[in-house]
């Protein structure tokens, strides 16, 4: 008795699917390792240990009026407005565009208040999208902190 032997695809198909399933594995694992993960910041750890002063001086800000932030789309500009509570105050510090998305773009700027307490801070040549504009000040005995999301466009 002679069988006849045919050829079949099958065995030969399944290895060869395995095989592409995992070289689309392998491809895709060293794909999503070379990506640039970045944290929001790049001393994020040590600024979470002092994020409990960071609440303080949250508290500090409203208790005596929060720092108005206004973003004027037609003039490109923010305006930035201190509450009359703080005028018997000399206040020095610093305003810091920070861009969620890029850390690259970020720009500090120093507090410079007019008389009436507001400073006009130009945004023309900044990226279009999600910004934050943060606000570190100080009277010289106490420090404050004010924070505004603004989408320019």
């Amino acid at each position: 008795m002679t069988k006849d032997k045919k050829f079949t695809f099958w065995p030969y198909a399944i290895v060869i699917g395995l095989v592409s399933f995992m070289g689309y594995i392998v491809y895709f694992v060293i794909q999503a390792m070379n990506q640039d993960v970045d944290l929001v910041s790049k001393d994020y750890y040590a600024q979470e240990i002092a994020y409990q002063d960071q609440i303080d001086r949250v508290r500090r800000t409203q208790a005596l009026g929060d720092v108005m932030l206004t973003y004027k789309e037609e003039g490109q500009t923010i305006l930035l407005q201190v509450p009359a509570t703080y005028s018997d105050k000399k206040l020095t510090g610093m305003v810091t565009l920070f861009r969620p998305s890029d850390d690259k773009l970020d720009q500090q700027m120093p507090l410079q208040l007019g008389r009436d307490l507001s400073q006009l801070i130009e945004v023309g040549d900044l990226e279009k999208g999600l910004w934050k504009v943060r606000v570190n000040f100080s009277d010289g005995e106490e420090a404050y902190y004010s924070e505004k999301t603004i989408q320019i466009k």
